[in-house]
């Protein structure tokens, strides 16, 4: 099996993601032992954000950086496992909300692709980018 990173790229529909995280200075960390449950928003998602978002985030490392560790948490956290939980801590450190009652929803975005297991984790795909 790939790290979360590696998989990320072999999936081929993260390019805006992996190349945030790039720029961010996070691929070590998402290369690192882990364990990580990464919530992923596609290239898709990236597309519906306000024209000009993300060129403005590349070029803000610092804010880059808070809304990629919003979307990582610490520990490998299954679908099945957040059918019991109503939040969850991700690193950057505000709480997202979980809503198993139909699907799993994490604060507004819908998991679309849940337990992509890596090396080092488990990626849960997103249908919008979560900001703090």
């Amino acid at each position: 099996m790939a790290d979360i990173i590696d998989t990320a790229v072999n999936a081929s529909s993260f390019k805006t993601l992996i190349a945030a995280v790039k720029a961010a200075g996070l691929v070590d960390t998402l290369k690192g032992s882990g364990p990580f449950t990464v919530f992923a928003p596609t290239d898709d998602a990236f597309a519906r954000l306000q024209e000009g978002t993300v060129e403005a985030l590349l070029n803000d490392i610092s804010q880059l950086t808070k809304i990629l560790t919003y979307h990582v948490v610490s520990g490998k956290v299954m679908s099945a496992d957040m059918v019991n939980l109503n939040s969850i801590s991700p690193l950057e450190g505000s709480p997202l909300s979980i809503d198993a009652s139909s699907g799993v929803k994490v604060n507004n975005a819908m998991v679309v692709t849940p337990d992509v297991e890596a090396d080092n984790g488990v990626i849960h795909v997103i249908d919008s980018v979560l900001i703090p």
